[in-house]
């Protein structure tokens, strides 16, 4: 069983991962967790918190000469920012818990529903872990994810599909080449005359003091037949797809292949018809289902897309009430972006590799990576010989 957790404030110290069921066998360094960590922190339209931290994980288990050994793997983030908020978070009775206290819940964020449900009247105790910096610790475990399906030729590609009103065109392009546009491209945008525009919107938003929300679209490519389940609901892969991407910070809605456009059409202009041919398998000439169906992957490159709210923080702030004295105010403002898409679309990417590594080992069981590969081998080709 392959899972996580993670700990850890927006200014605390430390960000921390704890992976548990990572296969042995597994080449890891610290040097490819930092490249994702990288593009997390990069896109067009981040704020001044991507200027202090540049993110460095530290390994502290179940890695030994640049191999996992199948022990549970720590991976650590260190908060550069720390050193100017350690006496506001400081864990001990000496904290000031008085000098940057927030009161003013601002809308959209966690703020005033977390503060009922844990008793709180400073915001910051919420604030602090509903933060998306929480998200660096999730992309250093869905590296590891990556890492793993890499080696069973399965690749993951996440890119923006939209930023504001700007959409771009729909990329038909293999993993290789997508993943390129995506490296070049300031947004994150396959489509570079629509990444104009974005940076353009971003820019005025950003001038108005406002933030932007948008589209981002993960792409699976390799990925065999029959992961998931139909025999139970929890077990199916878009549930757990579409929960992993659901589960980032201002994502708020998600959709498989062509999703809610199809409640538009009829059956017969969406389903995706079935053909087969010799040495090949069964395979699609479309793609609507997403590479999903009754659950299950079905061989066909799978397709996701998340929504994401715009970023709740605003330099022009929206009405609030004071948690103490109960007067209307503006909400408070932390320090933001102007948009955090194209960094969702690593934090999509990152989620998703998770849960696909999981079902991916839930299906071939082994404990090493060896048992692992030549399972997936001859399990794929018994799909071709079907």
């Amino acid at each position: 069983m392959l899972r996580y957790l993670t700990a850890g404030e927006s200014h605390g110290p430390l960000l921390t991962a704890v992976l548990d069921g990572v296969p042995a066998g597994l080449s890891l360094a610290a040097a490819y967790i930092d490249e994702q960590l990288a593009r997390r922190q990069g896109g067009y339209g981040r704020g001044g918190r991507m200027k202090i931290e540049k993110d460095r994980v530290q390994i502290t288990s179940g890695v030994r000469g640049g191999v996992t050994t199948g022990s549970p793997v720590t991976l650590l983030l260190e908060n550069k920012d720390w050193v100017n908020w350690h006496r506001i978070m400081d864990p001990g009775p000496e904290a000031d818990m008085v000098s940057r206290a927030v009161t003013r819940p601002r809308p959209g964020h966690a703020d005033l529903a977390g503060a009922i449900k844990y008793g709180h009247r400073d915001l910051r105790n919420v604030l602090e872990r509903s933060s998306a910096r929480e998200t660096a610790a999730r992309v250093a475990a869905g590296a590891v994810a990556r890492r793993l399906l890499e080696e069973l030729d399965i690749t993951v590609v996440g890119s923006v599909v939209r930023i504001g009103g700007v959409a771009a065109a729909e990329p038909r392009l293999s993993a290789a080449e997508l993943a390129e546009a995506v490296r070049r491209s300031p947004v994150y945008c396959a489509d570079a005359a629509a990444a104009e525009r974005m940076v353009e919107e971003i820019d005025r938003a950003r001038a108005a003091g406002d933030t932007l929300g948008g589209v981002f679209e993960i792409k699976v490519f390799g990925l065999p037949p029959g992961l998931g389940s139909y025999a139970q609901r929890d077990r199916t892969l878009d549930g757990r797809l579409a929960g992993a991407l659901m589960s980032i910070q201002a994502v708020k809605g998600v959709e498989v292949g062509a999703g809610f456009a199809m409640a538009a059409a009829r059956g017969s202009e969406v389903h995706d018809e079935i053909f087969y041919a010799p040495g090949r398998g069964f395979y699609r000439r479309t793609n609507n289902a997403g590479g999903i169906e009754g659950g299950m992957s079905n061989g066909e490159v799978v397709v996701l897309r998340a929504a994401m709210k715009p970023i709740p923080t605003l330099y022009q702030p929206l009405r609030s009430v004071d948690m103490v004295t109960k007067q209307p105010l503006e909400a408070a403002v932390e320090r933001s972006d102007t948009t955090a898409v194209p960094a969702a679309s690593v934090v999509g990417e990152a989620v998703a590799a998770w849960e696909l590594a999981a079902a991916v080992l839930e299906k071939f069981g082994g404990d090493t990576m060896r048992e692992i590969k030549e399972r997936v081998a001859r399990y794929r080709a018994y799909v071709k010989g079907i």
